[in-house]
């Protein structure tokens, strides 16, 4: 996992603003988390990650079909660009950047381990092995909590 120091040399400095950003269109609707009668059809995120996003949800919607993604609770967007602290920290969060992602946050929730968290469930590795392939980490499979979450790790 990259450290705030590295990800500045990488990303730049995070804003409010957003500079940096870009919208991509998504290749399956997402349901807004919060309020699921919502779609989300395009997402922004920082423009050096946007492509690798795009690559995860194609290979997510190969694997699964849109139709399981559904079901799984894949496509329950809980946001990307979110310009902010760390919860609890000092530090920005990497959803400043735009280059992290929260998926199902209801059944993934921040303190969560993998005892109870659904994305640690059998049926997700692929989902996981996904986004590792594209250059993002899971801080449920890193650090044993908050599975919703993943970041760009390069």
């Amino acid at each position: 996992m990259l450290k705030t120091n590295e990800i500045i040399k990488i990303y730049g400095k995070p804003n409010q603003q957003g500079s940096y950003l870009t919208t991509i269109q998504l290749p399956y609707p997402m349901r807004l988390a919060w309020d699921l009668n919502t779609t989300v059809t395009k997402m922004r995120c920082h423009r050096l990650v946007a492509n690798d996003f795009i690559a995860v949800f194609n290979d997510l919607l190969n694997h699964y079909g849109y139709e399981k993604i559904k079901e799984l609770g894949i496509d329950l967007f809980g946001g990307c660009f979110n310009f902010r602290q760390m919860r609890g920290g000092s530090d920005y969060s990497r959803h400043s950047w735009g280059i992290a992602i929260d998926l199902d946050p209801s059944r993934n929730l921040l303190k969560e381990t993998s005892r109870t968290a659904r994305f640690a469930r059998p049926e997700y590795k692929p989902m996981i092995d996904i986004f590792y392939k594209h250059g993002f980490v899971s801080l449920g499979r890193e650090k044993n909590y908050d599975f919703m979450h993943f970041e760009k790790s390069e």
